[in-house]
C-alpha cells in the first residue's frame, strides 16, 4: 500500500472528521471508499459518453441495423 499526503480545505476536513466519527470509520478508509465510488462514476460517465457518440455516428448505426437484420433472419431459420 502506498502512502499519500494531501491538504484539504478546512470545511471539507471538518465534514470528513464528522462523518468518520459518526460512521466509526477511520478517515483514510472513508476517503478510500469515496474515491473508489467517484472514480467508478467517472468511468461510467465516460462509458455513457462513448455510447452517445456512437449513437450519432451514421456509419455505426448502419452497421448495427444490418447486423440486426441478419440476426433476425437467422432466428427465422
Amino acid at each position: 500500500m502506498t502512502t499519500f499526503t494531501s491538504t484539504l480545505p478546512d470545511d471539507l476536513m471538518n465534514q470528513l472528521n464528522e462523518k468518520a466519527q459518526s460512521l466509526s470509520m477511520p478517515k483514510n478508509k472513508l476517503i478510500e471508499k469515496a474515491l473508489r465510488i467517484y472514480l467508478d462514476q467517472l468511468n461510467r460517465a465516460e462509458y455513457v459518453r462513448s455510447y452517445k457518440q456512437l449513437a450519432e455516428d451514421t456509419d455505426i448505426l448502419s452497421i448495427a441495423e444490418e447486423s440486426m437484420i441478419d440476426y433476425c433472419k437467422d432466428l427465422d431459420v
